[in-house]
């Protein structure tokens, strides 16, 4: 049985940078300093195995009242097609924390269906949006 924890004292945090910075087409070659200062100032998301091994990740960075910014979301490959991103998705959600938020975002560049099932959906008024996109800070090309 996998179960979902927010215990930041169980994530596993070089499984979790090697992933990012190593696998993930969004946070290629991020520095391990980062990702720890990025855990420091989010609410984290395990989802671990029976043996107690992490298996997924979800990083939501919020204020706890108004907005949240849903994040680094993985499963690791030998994990993939068990149900365990929508576990990991429906645990994310029932967060007493994170309840009642006005706007609860993500980027995604291809797992729109997971999501949908969640609520989200396109922008309602993408002309009302604004970003600063630099490019990978990081030194190493990725893809979005």
């Amino acid at each position: 049985m996998f179960t979902v924890s927010p215990d930041p004292a169980r994530l596993d945090v070089p499984l979790i940078h090697r992933y990012l910075s190593q696998e993930s087409y969004w946070a290629r070659g991020i520095p391990r300093e980062t990702v720890d200062r990025a855990l420091a100032n989010s609410l984290n998301f395990g989802l671990y195995g029976p043996d107690g091994r992490q298996a997924a990740f979800a990083r939501v960075v919020t204020d706890y009242a108004t907005f949240a910014w849903l994040c680094d979301v993985f499963v690791l490959p030998e994990f993939q097609g068990r149900g365990l991103g929508k576990q990991l998705m429906q645990a994310v959600f029932a967060h007493p924390d994170l309840q009642d938020l006005r706007r609860f975002l993500l980027a995604t560049l291809d797992a729109h269906g997971l999501y949908r099932r969640f609520g989200f959906q396109d922008l309602a008024a993408p002309d009302r949006y604004l970003e600063i996109k630099k490019l990978n800070p990081y030194g190493v090309p990725t893809g979005n």
